[in-house]
């Protein structure tokens, strides 16, 4: 198997984190913040578990190069988005008004940040690691 095809596998366990990331934000973060205040916590949570993710992977699955790193960034940014606004509209039966709205940076939103870090995290860890 080459890279791109494990690193497409390799998105799957972060739907994982993330889906238990908002289960930790729900059931512990919501009962002492606010909405906002949890969703933002959760925000640096989940980048943080990224992070950790990233650097494991890596380590495991050697990248060849920055741009590879790019490449597969791109690739999960892609299926995050969609993966965001197809499982949260027809499935989870989220308005779209309520799926933008995460998407406001200026309401206090920070769900950008993990689209951003979802895009630059492997070129990062990798400028790291070498």
């Amino acid at each position: 198997m080459n890279n791109f095809t494990i690193y497409f596998l390799l998105w799957f366990p972060m739907v994982i984190i993330a889906i238990v990331n908002g289960t930790i934000r729900e059931k512990f973060f919501r009962k002492f913040l606010s909405e906002l205040h949890a969703h933002q916590l959760s925000t640096l949570t989940a980048l943080l578990l990224f992070a950790l993710y990233f650097w494991f992977i890596t380590g495991r699955w050697k990248l060849d190069s920055s741009m590879q790193a790019l490449l597969i960034g791109a690739m999960w940014f892609a299926m995050t988005v969609l993966f965001e606004f197809v499982f949260g509209h027809f499935v989870m039966n989220h308005s779209w008004q309520k799926l933008f709205n995460d998407y406001n940076f200026f309401d206090g939103r920070l769900w950008i940040f993990i689209l951003i870090w979802t895009l630059i995290g492997l070129y990062v860890t990798y400028i790291i690691r070498n």
